[in-house]
């Protein structure tokens, strides 16, 4: 027989309690988020529908006013207000993969913790 305890072992299986706590904590989290999701999802097709309509409306003003005072063979008008559409939709989704991306390192850090 020796006089020293047992020596811990480096990796310890998680106790029930462990286990329950852990769980709580992930549906008081998930339960937190929800509210804010909902806001944040109307707040998010605000912002991208009005990052394709800004644009778009100022391609199409400035082919009025060209159309006004150059005319052309061209509509400078439907060449501008395609142009503004284009430019809005890749501002649009690059906004929103900027978003995607950062919800989901914040997702893989909550997986870790």
């Amino acid at each position: 027989m020796s006089d020293q305890p047992p020596e811990p072992s480096a990796k310890r299986e998680p106790t029930l309690a462990d286990q329950v706590g852990a769980k709580a904590a992930r549906k008081l989290k998930a339960r937190r988020h929800s509210h804010s999701t909902v806001w944040f999802g109307l707040g998010m097709m605000g912002l991208v529908g009005w990052s394709v309509v800004v644009p778009t409306l100022l391609g199409a003003a400035l082919g009025l006013w060209l159309d006004k005072n150059h005319p052309g063979a061209h509509s400078w008008t439907l060449a501008l207000l395609m142009a503004g559409l284009v430019l809005g939709c890749v501002n649009a989704w690059h906004w929103i993969d900027k978003e995607d991306k950062a919800m989901g390192e914040e997702q893989e850090d909550d997986d870790d913790a």
